[in-house]
């Protein structure tokens, strides 16, 4: 989250938006992998992207076809609880499944894959996030 001090710039990432909305081929990409993503400059405490190109890693939970999936966005914050989902990313590199951010992207948001999560570390988060549910 910026700070308040910070103000966020919704017309660079609106203009940005209709970019990616004009974008025709959608990539290829499958569960469990792990993607750069256009997520945008959000609201109150919605997962921002970050940089200049609004970007995030996520992880993609459930495709639904070529066009649509969910995702939950990652960070290298450690933090602990429920909504909260910690795994190695890499040898040197701790990521944090956010999982109250769960969200529904068109895949032309997605820029480009960095990683795929092996299949029981995506089974335990798949499990995590069920257990959230009513």
């Amino acid at each position: 989250m910026e700070s308040k001090d910070k103000k966020k710039d919704f017309q660079k990432w609106h203009n940005k938006k209709s970019d990616i909305d004009c974008i025709e081929k959608r990539p290829f990409f499958h569960e469990r992998e792990i993607w750069f993503c256009y997520l945008g400059t959000n609201v109150g405490y919605e997962q921002d992207g970050s940089k200049p190109d609004f970007q995030r890693p996520i992880i993609i939970i459930r495709k639904f076809n070529n066009e649509i999936c969910w995702v939950v966005p990652l960070s290298k914050t450690k933090k602990r609880g429920q909504y909260y989902f910690d795994f190695p990313f890499d040898d040197m590199t701790t990521s944090v499944a956010i999982i109250s951010q769960i969200r529904l992207l068109d895949a032309r948001r997605l820029s480009r894959k960095i990683g795929e999560l092996n299949e029981n570390t995506f089974k335990e988060l798949v499990n995590k996030i069920k257990a959230l549910l009513p």
